[in-house]
């Protein structure tokens, strides 16, 4: 995905190579979380930084748990493929595989030189799962769809679902079955040229989408994260790029019409040391009940913004957002910078019994060079919506910058990460974990906590 500094870029049921994976290793000593790796990067193409998987997203629905990743990182933008890993029993045990269709490391191979920006959804209605990507060509990049009915076991060739200079695609679909637009499926991107943002819908399972629209009075920004109410209003955070702001806009008819934007927040952030590829973009979840819940990394809370905090703001209103807070991780007299947010609300629980769990990146100590900056993560959780939190965990690290791909907006984990919680269960976050390489080769796999991480609460209460 490209951010604000724009540079080079960043048919029947095809079974792609896949095998069943669970792979127990050993993280450094700092952590004390035990990890499964999930996938690896099988690639050899010279194009590619290998052995690396950057990128993930993940959803949940059921018992089964599909994440989809960047495999192969490409300097100049995008990878060799977008790989995929499939949970149908809640954790314990995965398969994985790479998209057909796309690149030339597909089977079948495709057209497009390099992809990025996965994205996963599921539509209820249809029992089928969608991973949404960002197709590379010599003049733009394509949104595509490609699409699982069978539990994310197998993936269909791609469906062009967007064509131009486009980028950052998320998708999403309407799962409540009492939704006047059960089964609606939403795409988000923006156009590179001015960064507008559109929408387009589809009602027959992402095998056609509608007409690209764009909400009313314009939108500019990065990184929009659509999430469905269960009244099937549709809305829509994202980074403005016109200003130092979150904020966000809704369709209540089913994506016939976008509505004007409305601000979440303004951002303050604290450019992270190392020059490590971060920006604040949001990461946002919806509950039971239809409250949407947003966070980013943001320094407000420290004095001189010498470092960043996560940040939480939440919706009942679909127009009006609360203040942000400051989740408890550590106090803001520490050295700790915190970015890249990955949240998950289970669906099953709402407003003071929300259980949430928020998996972040971390320097322990934010005034680092590119030789001495040492990346973690992190996971805390809460039982009452936000408003006390656990203990953080340390999942994983400390990791050395130079065990990370290099593009050419700096090293490389991913734009975005992702966590999501089973109902009335653990969370499970997946995501890429450095070693040390061996030569000139990589080893940045996707990796879980072993049996998911507990979502618990605890009494350290949110700063406001």
């Amino acid at each position: 995905m490209r951010l604000s500094i724009r540079s080079a870029r960043l048919g029947a049921l095809s079974v792609p190579i896949a095998t069943a994976i669970v792979l127990l290793f050993s993280t450094p000593a700092a952590a004390n979380v035990p990890v499964a790796q999930v996938s690896n990067d099988p690639f050899t193409d010279a194009q590619a930084q290998h052995q690396t998987e950057v990128e993930p997203d993940t959803f949940q629905f059921g018992n089964t748990i599909i994440s989809a990743f960047q495999t192969g990182r490409v300097f100049g933008g995008g990878s060799s493929n977008i790989g995929w890993a499939t949970s149908t029993n809640g954790g314990v045990s995965w398969t994985n595989g790479f998209l057909p269709g796309i690149t030339p490391n597909g089977v079948p191979a495709g057209s497009y030189g390099q992809v990025s920006d996965p994205a996963v959804a599921y539509d209820a209605q249809d029992n089928v799962w969608l991973i949404s990507s960002l197709g590379i060509t010599a003049s733009g990049a394509d949104v595509l769809t490609s699409r699982s009915t069978d539990g994310g076991l197998t993936w269909s060739n791609p469906i062009v679902t967007a064509t131009g200079d486009l980028d950052k695609n998320w998708i999403v679909c309407d799962n409540t079955a009492a939704s006047p637009f059960y089964g609606n499926c939403y795409t988000q991107y923006d156009i590179v040229s001015g960064n507008s943002i559109r929408m387009k819908t589809s009602t027959n399972g992402g095998l056609a989408w509608g007409a690209a629209l764009a909400p009313s009075g314009g939108a500019t920004g990065l990184g929009g994260q659509p999430v469905v109410r269960p009244n099937g209003t549709v809305l829509v955070p994202y980074r403005s790029t016109s200003s130092s702001a979150i904020r966000s806009f809704r369709s209540t008819d089913g994506g016939v019409s976008w509505r004007s934007t409305v601000q979440i927040s303004t951002v303050s952030h604290h450019t992270v040391a190392g020059s490590l590829r971060e920006s604040p973009l949001p990461s946002a979840e919806i509950d039971g009940a239809g409250t949407a819940y947003v966070v980013w990394a943001d320094c407000r809370f420290r004095s001189g913004c010498p470092s960043n905090d996560i940040v939480l703001s939440k919706s009942t209103s679909e127009t009006t957002w609360a203040a942000p807070i400051r989740l408890p991780i550590d106090a803001t007299t520490s050295t700790v910078d915190h970015f890249a947010p990955g949240i998950a609300v289970d669906k099953s629980t709402s407003g003071s019994t929300a259980r949430v769990g928020v998996t972040y990146y971390f320097y322990p100590t934010a005034s680092c060079t590119a030789a001495t900056c040492q990346l973690s993560v992190g996971f805390i959780s809460s039982t009452n919506g936000g408003s006390t939190w656990s203990a953080p965990t340390q999942i994983a690290g400390p990791m050395t910058l130079a065990w990370l791909p290099n593009t050419s907006q700096g090293r490389m984990f991913g734009d975005y990460i992702s966590t999501s919680i089973l109902a009335g269960g653990n969370a499970y976050p997946v995501i890429p974990v450095a070693t040390a390489p061996s030569g000139t080769t990589f080893h940045v796999p996707m990796v879980t906590p072993t049996g998911g991480l507990p979502v618990s609460g605890g009494a350290l209460a949110a700063a406001k």
